[in-house]
């Protein structure tokens, strides 16, 4: 398991005083109210800030951190992401996944067949779409429904599903 989990991008700035303004990758917007502390990555490097102050501006999250106080230091760090340390999070309820944890499990039938690898998981609004793919590069779109998902077993990196017709 990955010890950093991604919660969100810096995709602009906001205001002169240093305020960044953040796309969530959470399901709850309000975990943010939380953090004391987060980690903003990019392709070079990695760097922990304090959390001085969060907003919610529409589906956005606005953050102050400690010792970017201007535009062109907040302007720096455009495009990078938001992570924290799983250590310091709230355990998930039973049934609920890390999306990062699932990438790459192996998906099997309820019948034993090796269907491939999950590659990615989308949101569609209504419920979570698991992308498969096998080794010939076939795709796979699975719905993340109880119908379909019966099993998922990240001690064995195994998710189980039953096939419902016209899946395939």
């Amino acid at each position: 398991m990955t010890k950093y989990l991604e919660i969100g991008q810096v995709v602009n700035t906001f205001g002169i005083k240093g305020m960044i303004k953040v796309k969530p990758f959470t399901d709850d917007i309000k975990r943010f109210d939380k953090l004391k502390t987060v980690y903003i990555e990019n392709k070079t490097a990695r760097k922990e800030y304090d959390v001085e102050e969060v907003k919610y501006h529409k589906d956005m999250v606005l953050m102050k951190l400690k010792g970017i106080n201007t535009l062109e230091e907040a302007n720096l760090l455009r495009q990078s992401y938001l992570l924290v340390d799983r250590e310091n999070e709230e355990p998930l309820e039973e049934g609920v996944y890390y999306i990062v944890d699932l990438i790459g499990l192996e998906v099997y039938t309820d019948e034993g067949q090796l269907l491939g690898n999950v590659e990615d998981i989308f949101n569609t609004g209504s419920n979570d779409v698991y992308v498969v793919k096998n080794q010939l590069g076939k795709q796979i779109l699975l719905p993340g429904i109880p119908d379909v998902l019966k099993d998922i077993n990240l001690g064995k990196k195994r998710i189980t599903v039953h096939l419902i017709p016209g899946l395939m």
